[in-house]
């Protein structure tokens, strides 16, 4: 299976934790139809069926992922983990 590039992956995180924070659900057609994109290239990028599953695999494929608990640290300086 291909794997995507751990940037392009944090990228979506941060887009799509971006856009929950915005209203994901309750927001403008325009920010649910962004957080549906972005969703579904998660999926797409990990191999997953639901965004659920997806977040989980991108945050463990990322630099820094605890394989023990699907955690995922910051850089160091950052404040802790994600």
């Amino acid at each position: 299976m291909l794997m995507a590039h751990p940037a392009v992956l944090a990228n979506l995180l941060d887009e799509y934790e971006t856009l929950t924070a915005l209203g994901g659900e309750r927001g403008s057609h325009e920010i649910r139809q962004r957080m549906d994109d972005v969703a579904y290239t998660l999926c797409v990028s990990t191999g997953t069926r639901d965004v659920d599953t997806a977040l989980i695999a991108a945050r463990f494929q990322l630099p820094g992922a605890r394989p023990e608990d699907d955690s995922v640290l910051q850089p160091s300086g950052a404040g802790g983990r994600r």
